[in-house]
């Protein structure tokens, strides 16, 4: 048998950026709160939660089965999820060197895989295995001992694919022909997403066509004959909900007070969006890469998810602040309280969602400092503070009809902007001037592989330098997602001290969404053209500092680093998504929110229980398969669907957990 080999990029499954690790429970504490709420389809969550657990019963087995039938038992026993079989076959007379390099990989070296030894006689062949990566498309570099240069084959391979590359001379003994060859097809690794997409937009069909049929006058007097008017009312106000949505304007983290305010269902289905996704990418997105963060430069699903909170809490505090300030508190009590909440939010990073506590007591030497709840604690304290000290209590006696009235939601609160352009200053100013010992000052690249290795302990520049400076290599981030595809070996933490700026600055935008609503709620078409304009130019910004590109552009898109163009990126996207379920929900009502509504009302909770209780059924199981995407895809689904489902009962019982 020939030799096989490895190559690829090892896959970390353990927690990233956006995972605090955990490993231990934690006492929960709630308080009842009153809204005057719309009762929802009791009957369409519970129907989500069953389909999906019969997703996770049924349909993985089945799947299963079908991924694997056809294939070479013998050339697949071997292979794990995202690899694929390659055999290197030699015709020359010359050992052959194989070295390859990730797509994905900018301006990376290129790694050797091994040496295919020469023919040992005509006719003969020199052999050798490899095991690839098949998530990118990687370069195949093939140079002889003697002669350098072969050949170089760029290719994409299938999981759980074999294949052959054949070396070998044409008529003319100088020319060399390198070609692929597929001897057993790769199985369809994205089928399970199909599966899973179909069952889930089944869900919601249904669910639309039973709410269409319950408001149905035909069916209403149907049913007011079989059962009586009475009756007919309760099942129609249990399955349809009442027709009142007003609610107290809060968030959650600011509890709320009574006021006239109504509720925007939106803002709470944003967040709930953003939640689920978290939730989903951090249980582990079925395995898929494009589920995780991305190496260095560039998105996936997962890095949006964590800005998009951070902006929907900007634009709740804008709300919150304005309706307890309406309500008659003092700037100072605010004060004493964003401080204690944001105390609060930083321990529980630290203490409860950091520590392994199932690998032994608290490690004061190895304490994570920085985490995803510490940042939100941050961004929180300085928006939350900047607002409290310039927010108006009541902005509609505020509108007049000179010129500059327009830009009320902007010019009122002029000393809030410069405090947020002096702390991105400071960040422009220590990400490109700060000397970094050994590095090229300015350096935003990974490090490791990259930059053709010229720099390979300069991992994030002057970000990873500070918090190496300031908290210690013992207490950052060990894994971060760089290794993945970069082979980084320095430690750096994607919440660390830099990138908090701007977090900072994507908060204070959805901040300004926020008193884009205060502003202007009288009118909606006002409120939804100021979202799209400040989409727009947030969207400009983006292309001028990226030169729309991953990797040329002044400042790429970076999510390690909460680069200033991945934060007006993504901002963008959160005013286009904002505006949208803003028309959707609130203005025309075609959509209720549900069920991405439930979790937005209970995200604390929703969050620091899907980490803690991460490792207990049902959120997690032993698995048949554990290098089968349909069960990881499976698994993860239900235990969001699971969170989905709580916070449902939570919001019906009228429990919140505030802190």
């Amino acid at each position: 048998m020939p030799k096989q080999r490895k190559v690829g990029n090892r896959k970390k499954y353990s927690k990233e950026e956006t995972l605090g690790n955990h490993k231990s429970p934690c006492p929960i504490v709630v308080k009842q709160e009153r809204p005057d709420e719309m009762k929802q389809t009791g009957n369409f969550v519970f129907f989500f939660a069953a389909i999906a657990l019969v997703f996770g019963v049924c349909v993985t087995p089945l799947t299963a089965d079908m991924t694997y039938s056809g294939l070479t038992p013998e050339k697949h026993s071997a292979l794990k999820m995202d690899e694929a079989l390659l055999t290197v076959n030699n015709e020359l007379v010359t050992d052959v060197v194989v070295s390859w390099r990730s797509e994905r990989c900018y301006q990376c070296l290129y790694q050797q895989l091994g040496v295919v030894p020469a023919a040992s006689s005509p006719g003969e062949l020199g052999s050798l295995d490899f095991v690839v990566s098949t998530e990118h498309e990687i370069t195949l570099q093939l140079n002889s001992t003697v002669n350098l240069g072969l050949c170089s084959v760029p290719f994409h391979f299938g999981e759980q694919g074999n294949y052959s590359l054949w070396v070998k001379n044409l008529n003319d003994s100088s020319v060399v022909s390198c070609s692929v060859v597929t001897d057993t097809e790769p199985i369809n690794s994205y089928m399970p997403i199909l599966v899973a997409f179909f069952i889930f937009a089944g869900v919601f069909l249904v669910t639309a066509l039973w709410r269409i049929i319950w408001k149905l006058d035909v069916v209403k007097h149907l049913l007011f004959r079989m059962t009586g008017s009475m009756v007919t009312e309760r099942l129609i106000n249990s399955e349809l909900g009442s027709p009142g949505r007003t609610m107290p304007v809060t968030d959650n983290i600011i509890p709320p007070t009574q006021g006239h305010n109504q509720r925007l269902r939106s803002l709470d289905t944003f967040r709930g969006i953003s939640l689920v996704i978290m939730v989903f990418v951090n249980y582990g997105g079925g395995r898929y890469w494009f589920f995780r963060h991305a190496s260095w430069n560039g998105l996936t699903v997962a890095d949006l998810v964590f800005p998009w909170f951070v902006f929907i809490m900007g634009t709740s505090i804008a709300l919150s602040v304005n309706s307890l300030l309406c309500a008659g508190k003092t700037r100072r009590s605010l004060l004493g309280k964003v401080v204690w909440r944001s105390v609060q939010l930083f321990l529980i990073g630290v203490f409860v969602i950091g520590p392994h506590y199932c690998n032994g007591p608290l490690d004061w030497n190895n304490l994570r400092i920085p985490g995803v709840l510490q940042r939100l604690a941050w961004s929180y304290l300085v928006v939350a503070c900047l607002d409290i000290m310039v927010a108006k209590g009541h902005v509609n006696v505020l509108t007049t009809g000179a010129w500059w009235s327009s830009f009320l939601d902007i010019l009122l609160y002029w000393p809030a902007w410069i405090c947020i352009i002096v702390l991105e200053v400071i960040w422009l100013y220590l990400t490109f001037q700060l000397p970094v010992p050994d590095c090229p000052t300015g350096y935003l690249g990974p490090g490791g592989l990259g930059d053709m290795g010229l720099y390979s302990n300069c991992t994030a520049g002057a970000a990873g330098f500070i918090d190496r400076w300031l908290l210690g290599e013992n207490h950052i981030y060990h894994n971060p997602s760089s290794r993945v595809v970069y082979a980084t070996h320095v430690p750096f933490d994607p919440e660390g001290i830099l990138g908090s700026i701007n977090s900072i600055l994507m908060a204070f935008l959805g901040l300004q969404a926020g008193k884009i609503i205060l502003h202007h709620r009288e009118s909606h078409s006002s409120m939804l053209s100021r979202f799209l304009i400040w989409g727009l130019f947030l969207g400009a910004v983006s292309a001028v500092l990226t030169k729309c590109s991953t990797d040329h552009g002044f400042i790429p898109v970076n999510k390690n680093l909460w680069s200033l163009s991945y934060v007006t990126t993504l901002a963008c996207f959160a005013f286009v998504l904002l505006t949208l379920l803003f028309y959707i929900v609130d203005v025309k009502a075609w959509w209720s929110g549900a069920p991405f509504f439930y979790p937005g009302t209970n995200s604390i909770l929703v969050y620091v229980g899907h980490e803690v209780f991460e490792d207990y059924f049902p959120f997690r199981w032993h698995m048949t398969n554990n290098q089968s995407h349909a069960e990881h895809l499976t698994q993860n689904l239900v235990a969001t669907s699971c969170w989905v489902l709580i916070s449902y009962v939570l919001y019906r019982k009228k429990i919140f957990w505030k802190i």
